[in-house]
């Protein structure tokens, strides 16, 4: 079911600067496999524009303990990639909204590169994220991600300087990944992020020109998404999400809570 024009494509093409695009990232299989599915086709009608479907791993170097917890509860309650991809299949028998498959190399390789993008394109998904996998290295997936329209999506940090963000955006598709905080994955407290984001922001915006720019890492609510955002084309919302869930579920009304959180992370009201 490969697309004759990407989502992620479209999704920017209709973006005007009126509105910031919230893209989620949820660990797939979290908390279990047909309440992501569920999630998924939640998140669009309240408000969600991109989900990132994260593929859990048991050495996940770049995750902080949230995102790590909900990768653990998945791996115990059996997910595998075939049921990660038949996910993605159920949430096109209702749903157009753009999935990327964000995860480690190593799954990857073990399901077998020209085997994972062929069936992840059929399976209905829009790009990649692979972190542990930087451009020099890229060559390991490129040809067959692109053989079968699969944009890979790279990451640049406050760490990275401005001749590799020039490089990353000239080989970037889709958008690139700007990682607003030096670190593992999480909700940063007080002005953490504030007051460390706003050099690297002008950075990217001085070298990432090709590519939308879409920013996360360390938001947990509208206004920090709208701070951190500001020159950003949208933000991304990971671990605070997750620990919305955690929180909530297998209560009874749990998915309204985690509904009405996500509605208040991009109108700032319910």
């Amino acid at each position: 079911m490969i697309q004759t024009e990407n989502r992620i494509a479209q999704l920017f093409e209709r973006h005007d600067d009126s509105e910031k695009i919230m893209s989620l990232f949820l660990t797939a299989g979290y908390p279990d496999p047909q309440a992501t599915v569920d999630l998924i086709l939640g998140f669009e009608e309240n408000g969600v524009d991109l989900v990132e479907l994260g593929m859990p791993f048991s050495d996940p170097l770049a995750d902080g303990p949230t995102i790590q917890y909900s990768s653990n509860v998945a791996i115990e309650q059996g997910i595998t990639m075939k049921k990660i991809l038949h996910i993605v299949e159920q949430v096109r028998e209702k749903s157009q909204i753009p999935i990327i498959l964000m995860g480690y190399i190593n799954p990857v390789l073990r399901y077998g590169v020209e085997a994972f993008c062929e069936d992840a394109a059929e399976a209905g998904v829009d790009g990649l994220i692979i972190p542990d996998i930087p451009i020099e290295e890229s060559g390991i997936l490129k040809e067959e991600a692109v053989k079968n329209e699969l944009p890979i999506i790279y990451l640049v940090a406050p760490n990275t300087s401005d001749e590799r963000m020039r490089k990353i955006d000239e080989q970037s598709q889709g958008f690139v990944y700007c990682v607003s905080v030096t670190g593992v994955t999480g909700v940063r407290e007080g002005n953490e992020v504030a007051k460390s984001v706003q050099r690297f922001i002008d950075r990217v915006k001085q070298n990432v020109t090709k590519n939308p720019k879409m920013v996360g890492f360390g938001i947990k609510s509208h206004e920090d998404a709208q701070r951190i955002a500001a020159d950003m084309d949208g933000f991304i919302v990971g671990s605070a999400l997750i620990d919305t869930i955690r929180e909530h579920y297998p209560e009874e009304g749990w998915k309204d809570e985690v509904f009405a959180f996500v509605r208040r992370l991009k109108y700032g009201k319910e």
